[in-house]
């Protein structure tokens, strides 16, 4: 028996497909499973389906944007993955109010979570915990609960990804205690003795153009003025094209990105707006240098760190990915949706589509956040 059974399913009535996915995942020491699903989904039918299916199982996941199953990419279905209660304690909490977040609340949430983790006595915490944060994706203060959430995790990594709602940028929700909830958030702490490694890539390249944000919104992630004029203005002409063909096509192969520490860190653009300003996926601020982008090799970033992991802690037993649908987006105007889809089965990859990514309290975009965790000994199974 696998310390992870893994699941989907294109069923699209609730019961139909809750119980679909439970003859698939079900088994004696089951204890959380973590799923992604379409926004396609009837959700108030389908929240009460899934907790009558796994009615003892810790159970938590979100919308998406589309969905990484065992075939690869895959859209209008829910992926899952069921963790044995031998192998993997996880305990799972909610915020639902993303705005009022405190440093008080986030240690509160932390510490109950670590608490439930070391009674389960699987392994130490220290170098054996890592944890997954899953937020709405149309909410404006994600950067808020990541670092609020990061100061309470301390060296604990942590990755995640925001939840979607299929490209209509409209309703996003999580999941938690039998019901979909917007406007929130979860958090997961995984304990587990398996050797594991959590890891960050994109593939954008800075070019030359550099445009600074003079005026902006974060609370609406709305830049109103690049280099003092127009945002649409100067972003379309740092990116040689004109302000009325810009759309999602431009987005995702031009985006802009920020250098933090050395590194930069992508930040995509969601729209134009009727008055030139341009609205992100993530917070700008005035003040910033934004440096136009432009894409490389779409893979050769994830295997290398997918190659880096798995030389840590082995061949994998599963790799939980949270992809950029922009990413998705490049690869399917390239062309490349089927080498990229063979490349995340080859790597027992499944997860989720994303409207933003998070590594380590940073709010991120047009990047691929995971954990690679290793297989356990045979003698352990």
């Amino acid at each position: 028996m696998s310390a992870v059974r893994v699941a989907s399913t294109c069923l699209r009535e609730p019961v139909l497909a809750a119980n679909n996915l439970a003859s698939q995942l079900n088994h004696p020491d089951l204890g959380c499973v973590l799923f992604f699903c379409s926004a396609e989904y009837d959700l108030d039918g389908l929240g009460p389906a899934l907790a009558q299916a796994f009615p003892d199982v810790r159970l938590t996941g979100c919308t998406s944007a589309g969905e990484i199953t065992t075939r690869g990419y895959d859209r209008g279905c829910i992926t899952a993955i069921g963790f044995d209660s031998r192998f993997f304690s996880i305990d799972c909490a909610l915020i639902r109010e993303m705005d009022r977040f405190s440093l008080q609340d986030a240690q509160n949430v932390i510490d109950g979570l670590l608490t439930n983790c070391r009674n389960a006595r699987i392994a130490p915490i220290k170098g054996n915990t890592f944890a997954i944060t899953l937020l709405d994706g149309l909410s404006s203060r994600e950067e808020l609960v990541l670092a609020t959430l990061n100061a309470a995790l301390g060296s604990i990594p942590q990755f995640g990804g925001s939840a979607g709602d299929d490209e209509r940028l409209a309703n996003t929700h999580v999941f938690h205690d039998g019901r979909f909830h917007a406007g929130a958030a979860m958090v997961l702490l995984v304990n587990t003795p398996l050797d594991f490694r959590v890891f960050s890539s994109h593939h954008m390249t800075e070019g030359h153009e550099k445009l600074v944000v003079t005026s902006a919104c974060s609370d609406s992630r709305t830049v109103y003025e690049l280099n003092a004029e127009p945002a649409a203005e100067a972003y379309a002409r740092a990116v040689g094209v004109a302000v009325d063909e810009l759309d999602r096509t431009v987005f995702a192969l031009q985006p802009l990105g920020v250098k933090v520490g050395g590194h930069y860190f992508v930040r995509s653009i969601q729209s134009v707006n009727p008055d030139k300003s341009l609205t992100f996926y993530c917070a700008v601020e005035t003040g910033i240098v934004m440096t136009a982008m432009a894409p490389e090799s779409l893979l050769d970033s994830v295997r290398e760190q997918l190659e880096i992991s798995e030389n840590m802690v082995g061949p994998p037993l599963i790799t939980i990915g949270c992809d950029c649908f922009l990413r998705r987006l490049e690869a399917e105007l390239t062309g490349k949706v089927e080498a990229v889809s063979e490349f995340l089965r080859d790597h027992k990859v499944v997860g989720f589509n994303t409207y933003g990514e998070q590594f380590n309290g940073m709010h991120i975009n047009q990047t691929f956040t995971g954990v690679v965790i290793g297989q356990p000994d045979s003698s352990s199974l």
